[in-house]
């Protein structure tokens, strides 16, 4: 029987090519912790969580629990390292939670590895054998800076890479720059295209109805986060309107508001690949949609397509920001979507493997210029 050794939690930033403007300001790159779980059996499986405050969690609250059990036994292993109501069934501290995704999906990587089969396989097998996604657009500084830029990188993009959904950042101060915007890409992209925009809940209900007013004349098909609430989202919702989507999991309350349509997660914020592939099945059952979002390293993203190819719940397409990342921590490289779609890693587990090169570089990266998020983690 294998046992796990140690666990490492590593803290990198991930620059973008360009930086892009949201509601939220610029966007330079961003931060995950990435998960090495090993085995006294020479095997290392790798994960990835949302944040840098999840090393040290993982470090001083899960890792030295989590030595001397069997990786393979995933219920053995949550109840060591995370003992009594500390555990994942209330979102009481997210902390654990996220922190405890990323070891998940590295133990699962841990078993692919041992019974050489992929995470897909070991979910039941695939049913597809490429995750969807979307193509992404938004105000960049130095690269597409007006509506009409954008809209030509959109068009340059179905083009060469035949994109069939297109999703991008609105939420401008101006609301006329976003309309600008909309308009131009759908003009760029066709009438067939499908047209997803975030406005990362940079609208009031009012602001928000006069935004969805304007917008309709361009076949916008879905609008992510345009108010804050799922309660708000119920107050907008109304005759002709897109769908909405939204990045708080509470399937209760969108059970009984009737809003949003679709949830947009992540594996490691979720707390791992069990209770993801849970929840997307849960909301499948429910009527709901599901997809990911981005941008995650190429472990994050390994994880995700794993998920995509062996879950009828997820066929939607998920968000990708794969073009625009400067670095990378995998040794295959960048994910490159193609008709809109990335095709499963070859390989047992999540098919990726660490450049220990990089993966140093990107903690280098981390330690000088601290996190590129929300959270707050100084510590190197």
């Amino acid at each position: 029987m294998a046992t796990v050794t140690a666990v490492r939690a590593t803290p990198v930033n991930i620059p973008l090519v360009a930086p892009y403007r949201w509601a939220a300001g610029i966007l330079t790159g961003f931060t995950r912790t990435l998960v090495e779980v090993e085995t006294d059996e020479g095997v290392t499986g790798i994960g990835e969580s949302y944040s840098a405050r999840d090393a040290r969690v993982i470090e001083e609250a899960i890792a030295l629990r989590l030595v001397g059990c069997d990786p393979l036994d995933l219920a053995e292993c949550e109840r060591c390292a995370l003992p009594g109501e500390a555990g994942l069934r209330t979102t009481q501290d997210r902390a654990f939670v996220q922190a405890w995704g990323g070891v998940e999906t590295a133990l699962w990587d841990v078993a692919g590895r041992l019974a050489e089969r992929s995470v897909a396989a070991l979910l039941g097998g695939q049913v597809r054998d490429a995750a969807p996604v979307t193509e992404y657009f938004a105000f960049r500084l130095g690269r597409e800076e007006t509506p009409e830029a954008v809209a030509s990188y959109c068009a340059a993009m179905a083009e060469e890479h035949g994109a069939p959904v297109f999703e991008g950042k609105v939420g401008a101060p101006d609301l006329a720059e976003d309309v600008a915007l909309v308009k131009a890409v759908r003009e760029a992209i066709g009438p067939d295209a499908t047209l997803r925009v975030d406005a990362n809940m940079a609208w009031s209900v009012g602001r928000a109805r006069e935004a969805l007013r304007r917008l309709a004349p361009y076949g916008v098909d879905w609008v992510e986060e345009p108010v804050a609430t799922h309660e708000e989202l119920a107050r907008l919702r109304s005759g002709g309107t897109p769908s909405f989507s939204s990045h708080d999991p509470d399937l209760r309350a969108a059970v009984r508001l009737g809003a949003p349509d679709a949830f947009v997660v992540d594996v490691g914020v979720l707390g791992g690949i069990r209770r993801t592939a849970a929840f997307a099945s849960a909301c499948a059952e429910l009527g709901f949609a599901c997809w990911f979002w981005s941008p995650n390293t190429g472990v994050g993203a390994a994880a995700q397509i794993q998920l995509a190819t062996a879950l009828p719940a997820l066929g939607e397409p998920s968000q990708t920001l794969v073009r625009w990342h400067a670095d990378e921590v995998i040794a295959e490289g960048t994910f490159s979507p193609e008709r809109g779609l990335v095709r499963a890693p070859e390989g047992p587990g999540l098919g990726v493997s660490l450049d220990r090169r990089a993966l140093a570089r990107c903690h280098e990266r981390f330690c000088a210029e601290g996190p590129l998020d929300q959270y707050t983690f100084t510590d190197c």
